[in-house]
C-alpha cells in the first residue's frame, strides 16, 4: 500500500505513559484546535486508554515518510479488518482530513474517520516503534524528513 514498514505486533508492546499528554498541552501547536485532539471535551485520556488497550490482542504498526499516506493506510487496513470479522478493529493516526479542523464551531466533517493520533491516546510512539528498530527522533529543524506512524488495533 505504499509504507515504508507494517509490522503485526501484540497490543501489549503498545507503550502508553500520561507523560504524553503533557507534551500534547505543552507542546503541540495544534492543542486545542481539531476534533481528533486530547483537548475536546470527550476525548480519552490516557489513563483510560489503557484498559481499552488491554482488551486488543494484536495491531499493525504503519510506517510512511507521509503524513496523509500512513492515515490513509490506518483507514484501509482498518475497514479490511473489519470487513473480514474483526468489527472491534480500530486506526489512530495524525488526522488529514481536512485542510483545516471545523473544531470548535462546527461539527467534524468526517465524524466516521476521524481518529485520534495515537499520541493523543497518551502512547509514547517512540518508545513503542524503537521496540522493533524503526526510526523516530526528534527533528532539529522543519524541513528534515518525517517519519509518521498510525497503528490500527486488532481484538
Amino acid at each position: 500500500m505504499g509504507a515504508l514498514h507494517a509490522i503485526a505486533i501484540k497490543a501489549s508492546d503498545v507503550a502508553v505513559d500520561p507523560r504524553v499528554l503533557l507534551k500534547c498541552m505543552y507542546g503541540c501547536p495544534t492543542w486545542n484546535k481539531n476534533w481528533t485532539c486530547p483537548s475536546t471535551p470527550k476525548a480519552l485520556r490516557p489513563w483510560e486508554f489503557e484498559r481499552v488497550l488491554k482488551r486488543y490482542r494484536a495491531g499493525i504498526l504503519i510506517h510512511c515518510d507521509d503524513k496523509k499516506l500512513s492515515q490513509d493506510i490506518s483507514f484501509e487496513i482498518e475497514r479490511d479488518a473489519f470487513l473480514d470479522g474483526f468489527y472491534l478493529a480500530f486506526s489512530m493516526s495524525d488526522c488529514t482530513m481536512c485542510k483545516e479542523c471545523a473544531y470548535p464551531d462546527k461539527n467534524c466533517r468526517f465524524p466516521k474517520k476521524a481518529r485520534p493520533a495515537m499520541q493523543g491516546l497518551g502512547i509514547d510512539v517512540y518508545a513503542t516503534v524503537r521496540k522493533f528498530g524503526l526510526p523516530l527522533k526528534p527533528l532539529k529543524d522543519h524541513g528534515e524528513p518525517q517519519n509518521w506512524y498510525s497503528l490500527v488495533l486488532l481484538e
